[in-house]
């Protein structure tokens, strides 16, 4: 089983920063793609970034939150990051870790518990 567990969620003023990070623990496994997704009340959880973990680490990243965002990650430590600037009210929102990882040669797909952002204007 693999665990991810989300850090960093906070309230924060419009134009503030603030920053994730979501570390993967377990055995056995290696992963493959980390990304972060969000839900806002009423909407549809919608991806916000995500990083492959081999090679150079290609990266997307939704158009809404491009320039203002960043997604890294530590691999030695199986953690992603997401560096926040420029926050809006809009990106208010439960902010999920999501990794993909290969267990046996086998892709399995597990998310963390959310934490909160809040953006107040």
């Amino acid at each position: 089983q693999v665990q991810l567990v989300e850090s960093g969620g906070g309230l924060v003023q419009a134009g503030g920063s603030l920053r994730l990070s979501c570390a993967a623990s377990g055995s056995g496994f290696r992963i493959n793609v980390m990304g972060w997704y969000r839900q806002a009340p009423g909407k549809q959880r919608e991806l916000v970034a995500r990083i492959s973990s081999s090679g150079s680490g290609s990266t997307n990243y939704a158009d809404s939150v491009k320039g203002r965002f960043t997604i890294s990650r530590d691999n030695a430590n199986n953690t992603v990051y997401l560096q926040m600037n420029s926050l809006k009210p809009e990106d208010t929102a439960v902010y999920y870790c999501n990794a993909i990882v290969l267990k046996d040669l086998r892709p399995y797909l597990y998310w963390g518990q959310g934490t909160q952002v809040t953006v107040s204007s």
